[in-house]
């Protein structure tokens, strides 16, 4: 059994001395005993709720993870924070809650921690934005720390092909455009999501589960394990048991979480085709430590990166597939093979990626990953754009897309709302581009994703007939021609708030640009004339949010990071 000094670690604000016969007197009422209380204290935190088949069964894999803890030496304490799941919050107000989320789990779970004088962490997290937030607190906190993911949903079955939820919200623009009937859409409905999980294609859980391996703060193999399977269950008790480990030789998650690992981060998000919210998530991830990595840092690995694994909804396969196939460490050897992976980066297993990736061989047989020297395409399929419409950048998802460039005329919508309902109405015209704005971190408030209406475009069969911009985001799940995390946003008065219905716009995802046929004077002319507009909110968390948050390119921060730290946690 590993012997640690309680007198160095952050626990002993709680548990050593007589000063603190109050604080362990708490500890005994849960039945802890002596030898439990001096023992090293690891937060347990899991994003557990009966919101969405995402978190459902993260509380069952936490007692796993408690196990591994307690076998080696340490003393779990769970508590659970919130989450806002997209795929409920989507098409409606709620989804203003779901960016907001990301930077309440962090906070909550700095907060639990450090109120408690937590000595390490272990979090376990399902729906999109529960695993950038737990990834942004354990850098923030620096305490040695393990994340886990849920694992993903099993796909449904319909018509004899694999289905995801990305199905049913697309059948929905099949139904207002009469290609499917009720009928069919009910029966999609009750087959599409048949366990708990996370959403099964390369959106954005799956994409941060990815990342979560690439960066080095989830064990190998442990992002792609579906939900239900009891395969789970080891990587919880390992889970538990490296943690101590970490805390025993002091390797922290600034150790492992550097610049390199972060590019080693967007080099996955860009070879699975992965969700454009990545571009959102690492820098945000990188400004908790002080690192600067914005979107445009990102396009930049992006446009290097090969495009290599065939998933949706670009693709034809979901997570159970690829992990069946040989998981992210497999995909991480072949990018390793072809130099796109930084070997030298520490990871959670006390080894740099390289020695994890040793043993790792491709499997030239499987279908879902393709080698670095054989890629669906040389370049990511993920693409920062800039352009006088978006000076501070924008992103665009290019995976499965069959042309990269794209010109037609403004169609101005103010709102998602609006823009939906001209959609679902099928008032718009192929070669338009729907501008769908005052949607940004602040404008919005929130930054809410349009699934809703892309799905209902791409269900309608106009996916690459028309395209989509807005200063908002999308869901992983997102597909045709969509810009997204324009910046600046329309609600601090960006070019993308100047636009009129008409105005022509070119769109070149190779050269990644982004233009309005306007002139500088032109947009300054209208700059003069351009008028901001009250916020929606005046009081609550959407309105403090509002107050604080940073714009799209740096990861809608809520907070100075790493730049202006004074002390870390970890260091009390």
């Amino acid at each position: 059994m590993r012997k640690f000094n309680k007198k160095k670690l952050p626990s002993r604000y709680t548990t050593v001395g007589p000063d603190r016969a109050p604080q362990r007197s708490f500890y005994y009422a849960m039945d802890l005993t002596e030898k439990d209380v001096a023992k090293p204290f690891v937060g347990v935190v899991s994003t557990w709720n009966e919101a969405a088949p995402c978190n459902i069964n993260l509380m069952k894999q936490a007692q796993f993870v408690k196990q591994g803890v307690n076998s080696s030496g340490g003393t779990p304490r769970e508590f659970c924070t919130i989450t806002v799941t997209d795929g409920i919050a989507m098409g409606h107000e709620g989804m203003k809650s779901s960016l907001i989320s990301r930077d309440v789990i962090a906070d909550s779970t700095e907060l639990t921690v450090r109120g408690h004088c937590y000595d390490a962490l272990v979090g376990l997290a399902g729906c999109d934005k529960s695993l950038p937030g737990l990834m942004m607190s354990m850098v923030r906190l620096n305490i040695p720390s393990v994340f886990i993911y849920g694992g993903s949903i099993l796909p449904g079955r319909f018509e004899g092909k694999d289905v995801t939820v990305v199905d049913v919200f697309e059948g929905v623009g099949k139904y207002t455009s009469k290609k499917m009937t009720a009928h069919a859409l009910r029966k999609l409905e009750l087959k599409a999501c048949p366990s708990a999980g996370a959403c099964g294609g390369q959106f954005t859980a799956n994409t941060m589960a990815c990342v979560s391996e690439a960066i080095g703060l989830a064990l190998p193999y442990s992002a792609g394990t579906p939900a239900p399977y009891k395969e789970r269950h080891k990587y919880a008790i390992n889970s538990g048991k490296a943690v101590m480990k970490l805390l025993e030789k002091n390797i922290r998650p600034r150790d492992i979480v550097t610049r390199k690992a972060l590019e080693n981060a967007a080099t996955v998000v860009a070879a699975t085709g992965g969700s454009t919210n990545a571009g959102l998530h690492l820098p945000a991830i990188a400004n908790e430590i002080g690192i600067k990595f914005d979107l445009m840092d990102v396009a930049k690995i992006f446009k290097r990166t090969p495009y290599l694994a065939d998933l949706k909804p670009g693709g034809k396969y979901v997570a159970k597939d690829m992990w069946e196939a040989g998981g992210v460490p497999m995909l991480l050897k072949t990018l390793y093979d072809g130099g796109y992976i930084h070997g030298d980066c520490m990871t959670v297993t006390g080894k740099t990626m390289e020695e994890n990736l040793k043993n790792v061989k491709f499997n030239p047989k499987q279908k879902v990953m393709r080698s670095y020297k054989n890629p669906i395409t040389p370049t990511g399929g993920v693409v920062g754009l800039r352009g006088n419409l978006a000076p501070e950048g924008g992103i665009v998802k290019i995976a499965g897309l069959k042309k990269l460039q794209f010109t037609g005329r403004a169609r101005c919508f103010d709102s998602e709302e609006k823009a939906y309902k001209a959609v679902k109405e099928r008032k718009y015209k192929d070669g338009d581009i729907i501008i769908i704005r005052y949607e940004g971190p602040k404008g919005g408030p929130g930054m809410r994703e349009m699934l809703q209406t892309t799905a209902a475009i791409y269900g309608q069969g106009k996916g690459e007939k028309v395209a989509l911009i807005t200063d908002g985001r999308f869901s992983g799940a997102t597909r045709g021609f969509c810009i997204g995390h324009v910046g600046p946003e329309a609600s601090i008065g960006g070019p993308i708030a100047l636009l009129k219905n008409g105005d022509i716009i070119d769109i070149d995802a190779k050269k990644g640009t982004i233009n309005v046929r306007l002139s500088k004077k032109e947009l300054s002319l209208r700059k003069k004339k351009w008028k901001q507009r009250k916020m929606n909110f005046g009081n609550g968390t959407l309105w403090k949010y509002a107050q604080t948050v940073g714009p799209a390119y740096l990861g809608a921060p809520t907070h100075p990071g790493g730049k202006n730290e004074v002390k870390t946690y970890a260091d009390i």
